[in-house]
């Protein structure tokens, strides 16, 4: 009897493992069917491709997408809205920060993903994850950066601080200067135990699973590609050495990682090489660098003046048209894509407030809209697209622009008036020109 009983609680115990074995294999065998549902983004020669088909996109900046999607203080509901209206309007590539250093000055970005070096919070990982799965169900494609030059989200500058190089000189904060900052944060590639602290993040990140989805992030097909940083500047000319040998062993450390994703570095091109377009070649000629960057900003570079709008405009254009021009003859020389992955224009006098002119920022954006349009026809490397950048359905004061902790974020990082750049809900005529090209470049 007792032999019996033995035998048929064996029994039982081998169909629960069956069942289990099959609905394991239920569920590996059907996200690798969604998986195949949504294509990997591959480079051929000068080309995207999503699949077998060309890929070309006038995609968009969103950064903060991961802090929307945080379970506290994130904003699902919104984050829901503002990506099936970018997805209505063929905006279906968001470049995305994954999160931020520190958090603990003014004009940064908080919290942060890394409160204290190679301790993260949880919530926020759930919001990348959360924002990823999201995107994956639209169809649309995320190009993730793994830090900042810049303070605003505390970057590189945080790690030297950490790392024991003194109080990081914020230079939204008097007396701290610009170039005193950047000459601080010039020391993160001769910075050992920094540049380690950084390679940590990049194989605890590229070394996570969705929570939502079970898939990792190194098989994701929702990931487009991994971004070194946000616009990593060689600073001086003396320090390209430095410069090039920290970026290449970044780049072999993610393409170790991760052989299935595409590899680009940030960067603005000439203006983050000393302004000198030699360097950019010298830096990026890599074949392990699947594609080139470049970044434009007519204002912040003096080609043009809100308060003489008629006559700088024209000015801003050519300046502009003219720098992709010499960034696409290195991504020719290459053979691989170049994406202009930011630009912008302010409203009419700079305002902040939503219902001002965006009339020369259409006339801008249309300007490079029709050089991506052109090189698609001639079949030259300039092969897409990210305006800076999409403030949805966020809130700001017209009055003051100063982000302040709780208040949305509306894609213009906190150090700058909220709104200065961002195309807003309610921006219909520039939307308009947006959906336009994303049909004309996918008919």
């Amino acid at each position: 009897m007792k032999n019996t009983k033995l035998l048929l609680y064996f029994a039982a115990f081998q169909l629960l493992i069956s069942c289990g074995d099959k609905k394991k294999k239920e569920e590996t065998t059907e996200n690798q069917t969604e998986q195949a549902a949504i294509e990997r983004i591959t480079v051929k020669g000068t080309q995207f491709y999503k699949g077998d088909q060309p890929y070309h996109y006038v995609g968009t900046n969103y950064w903060y997408g991961s802090l929307l999607g945080a379970k506290e203080g994130g904003n699902r509901e919104r984050l829901a809205e503002e990506l099936d209206m970018m997805k209505a309007n063929g905006i279906d590539n968001l470049r995305i920060m994954v999160g931020a250093e520190s958090g603990e000055q003014d004009y940064t970005v908080t919290p942060a993903l890394q409160p204290k070096q190679g301790e993260y919070n949880n919530n926020l990982l759930d919001g990348l994850d959360y924002l990823l799965n999201e995107m994956r169900k639209r169809d649309m494609r995320a190009v993730l950066y793994l830090t900042n030059n810049w303070e605003w989200s505390g970057g590189m500058a945080q790690y030297l601080e950490w790392n024991g190089k003194g109080k990081l000189p914020n230079p939204n904060i008097p007396p701290n200067t610009w170039p005193q900052f950047m000459e601080y944060t010039k020391q993160f590639h001769s910075c050992e135990p920094c540049m380690e602290a950084f390679n940590n993040h990049i194989k605890f990140i590229l070394g996570r699973s969705n929570a939502y989805n079970n898939i990792k992030y190194t098989e994701d097909n929702t990931i487009m590609a991994w971004q070194v940083a946000n616009e990593p500047r060689v600073f001086t000319a003396d320090n390209e050495e430095k410069f090039t040998k920290w970026l290449t062993n970044v780049v072999a450390l993610i393409d170790e990682l991760d052989p299935n994703h595409l590899i680009s570095t940030g960067s603005e091109g000439k203006a983050g090489s000393a302004d000198d377009i030699a360097i950019f070649e010298r830096t990026h000629n890599n074949p392990k660098i699947d594609y080139l960057t470049m970044h434009t900003w007519p204002k912040n570079w003096g080609w043009y003046d809100h308060a003489n709008a008629e006559q700088t405009l024209p000015k801003a254009i050519d300046g502009a048209i003219s720098y992709i021009n010499e960034h696409i003859q290195i991504a020719q020389k290459f053979s691989k894509p170049i994406v202009l992955e930011e630009f912008g224009l302010p409203r009419a006098g700079e305002s902040l407030d939503k219902t001002s002119s965006t009339a020369d920022r259409d006339t801008f954006y249309k300007a490079i809209f029709e050089r991506l349009e052109q090189s698609v026809k001639n079949n030259e490397a300039f092969a897409a697209v990210n305006f800076w950048g999409f403030g949805g359905t966020g809130k700001n004061d017209p009055n003051d622009g100063k982000w302040d902790k709780g208040e949305d974020y509306t894609t213009d990082p906190p150090q700058e008036p909220q709104g200065l750049n961002s195309v807003f809900a309610s921006d219909t005529s520039t939307l308009t020109i947006i959906k336009e090209y994303n049909q004309k470049l996918n008919p």
